[in-house]
């Protein structure tokens, strides 16, 4: 649905995006990642047809973004990082604004407004100034407004920034609410953000794409241990050099948390949490907790990219 080969794209001399070639599938939401200045918005923006590349090409459902622009832009819900919103109209004025820029009929506007005011959970606030709303109630008429035209692509640039705790969740429900029925590309630089919303995650880092999978299978491939966390009444000083004694232990170290706790580092497939509840009880060492530490999508970000300044 969305494919890009050999995208490139200079501003003067800096090198913004260097062969960024990826795709997402229909129905799929999927999380563009990268550190501030790594590529993303560059990339979104000539996905949307707002700048052309310098060189590589890009379709959105089958159109080219710069030969058959205008088609490919049909097919795009935008959402920008800071979605311009006329704060002195109501919400279904500003909706059916929209809806008049983009050739709507009067009946298709009526249907597909009471699907996105639904849908956006914005029934109560329709007929309410958007100056009055809250951050996260504006980024709901953003997100109905690239829902209006039922396009069967949405691209959301970091839909979540400045949003409260509660906003974040309201809108990730939203988004995943939306799985299969439209195919979503996300850019963020919040881990959890993608980790909890995106089927598949694409890092970038220096204008380039680093890595490219399943957010589980990106830590398998980079994890070099698996990870246990202990802690234990005992303050025994032997404690870390005796559990290194136990068969498939590689590395004990504390936990950083307080008291004794210890993350227990095991060769990668191996479960010795058996073995290492019987050593420690046999110990006398009171057992108060055993449970594995699952790698995060954060701990594979850092692994991966490194800030840099720059433009994006």
């Amino acid at each position: 649905m969305i494919r890009t080969e050999g995208l490139t794209k200079f501003y003067g001399n800096h090198q913004a995006i260097s062969e960024v070639s990826l795709h997402v599938n229909e129905g799929e939401i999927v999380g563009f990642l990268g550190p501030n200045a790594a590529g993303k918005t560059t990339t979104m923006r000539i996905l949307t047809s707002f700048m052309p590349p310098t060189s590589g090409t890009a379709t959105v459902a089958g159109h080219d973004v710069v030969d058959d622009s205008l088609e490919s832009r049909r097919c795009i819900g935008y959402v920008p990082e800071a979605c311009s919103i006329y704060p002195d109209m109501r919400a279904t004025q500003y909706l059916r604004f929209c809806a008049g820029v983009r050739g709507m009929g009067k009946a298709e506007t009526k249907d597909r407004l009471d699907y996105v005011l639904e849908t956006c959970g914005l029934q109560e606030r329709a007929n309410d100034i958007i100056g009055t709303f809250s951050l996260g109630f504006r980024q709901r008429v953003g997100l109905a407004q690239a829902l209006l035209h039922d396009p069967p692509v949405l691209i959301l640039d970091e839909p979540t920034v400045g949003l409260d705790p509660i906003q974040i969740v309201e809108v990730r429900n939203l988004i995943k609410s939306l799985a299969g029925e439209y195919t979503v590309m996300l850019s963020t630089h919040i881990l959890p953000e993608a980790q909890m919303t995106c089927e598949r995650v694409i890092i970038i880092n220096h204008g380039e794409i680093i890595a490219e999978d399943t957010p589980q299978a990106l830590t398998a491939q980079i994890r070099e241990a698996e990870r246990l966390y202990l802690k234990v009444k005992s303050d025994d000083e032997a404690l870390p050099r005796l559990l290194r004694d136990i068969p498939q232990v590689t590395a004990v170290s504390p936990a950083g948390d307080g008291g004794a706790a210890y993350h227990v580092d095991t060769e990668v497939g191996a479960d010795v949490r058996a073995e290492l509840a019987d050593f420690v009880v046999k110990k006398g060492w009171g057992l108060l907790e055993l449970r594995p530490v699952e790698m995060t999508l954060e701990d594979v970000f850092r692994e991966l990219t490194t800030e840099e300044e720059g433009v994006e």
